[in-house]
């Protein structure tokens, strides 16, 4: 199907009205992703901040009830497994 000019343009002029009234973009995608920093530099952030990674092996129940527990933690995961390490040695 041929078009005419003034059809295009047209269709062109909506399309870039519709553009301009939609939604904005989430800030995930635009300048606030920028923000996060990449690995490397959060393990400086982590260094200085004296935070050291620890890995170990725990059954899967135990690490279910530890992410349902860190949803509701203001720290979030980190934060409640370094509380609960903190309380444990402490008994």
């Amino acid at each position: 199907m041929n078009m005419k000019k003034t059809d295009l343009e047209r269709l062109a002029g909506l399309k870039l009205d519709s553009a301009m009234r939609g939604k904005a973009t989430p800030g995930r995608f635009g300048q606030a992703a920028a923000a996060v920093p990449d690995r490397k530099a959060q393990r400086k952030l982590d260094a200085a901040a004296g935070l050291v990674p620890f890995a170990c092996k725990l059954p899967a129940e135990l690490t279910e009830q530890l992410r349902e527990r860190a949803a509701s933690h203001e720290g979030g995961l980190n934060a409640l497994v370094a509380e609960l390490l903190a309380a444990g040695l402490k008994a």
